[in-house]
């Protein structure tokens, strides 16, 4: 799990390059806070970023809530946030709302919603998603199939806007 977090910064920063060095800058010290497990830090800058709408702080702190690093495990806050990141198209919390309809955590095991967001990922470019989505797959019914392809297209044609 720290890898992928570290993966994520490193990735995020350097897709900053094109928006400014004082944001890049202050994400770079995001994560070498959180490196250095200086977490209420990192939560801080990770917040200021989330709130303006940066995906890939919304993307890591929730991860934060998620493993309850520096804060409180916190499953709504997961949910808040993966869900603003994937309304902008941020395949890894697309990934990350499947994981949690699979698994229950922060809402109701739910296959279809668990398949619908996997899919979604999948389409952009996660490898890990359709992998996870033909798990989840092999213990739905066809008409549960449908039906998430269903919610998938109409969610995609939406641009994951109130999926």
């Amino acid at each position: 799990m720290r890898t992928r977090f570290i993966a994520l910064c490193i990735s995020f920063i350097l897709l900053l390059g094109s928006v400014g060095k004082s944001i890049a800058d202050s994400l770079s010290d995001a994560v070498d806070a959180y490196n250095a497990g200086e977490y209420q830090t990192a939560e801080r800058i990770f917040m200021q970023f989330a709130k303006q709408g940066f995906a890939d702080a919304q993307f890591n702190l929730a991860l934060m809530y998620d493993n309850g690093k520096g804060v409180p495990q916190d499953y709504q806050t997961v949910l808040k946030w993966w869900t603003s990141a994937a309304e902008q198209g941020f395949a890894e919390a697309q990934y990350s709302l499947g994981l949690m309809y699979d698994n229950g955590h922060g809402v109701p095991q739910d296959d279809v919603y668990a398949y619908m967001w996997h899919n979604i990922s999948a389409y952009n470019g996660d490898i890990k998603a359709s992998e996870n989505r033909d798990l989840i797959a092999k213990r739905m019914t066809p008409s549960q199939i449908e039906k998430a392809q269903t919610l998938a297209h109409a969610c995609v044609s939406k641009e994951y806007k109130d999926c």
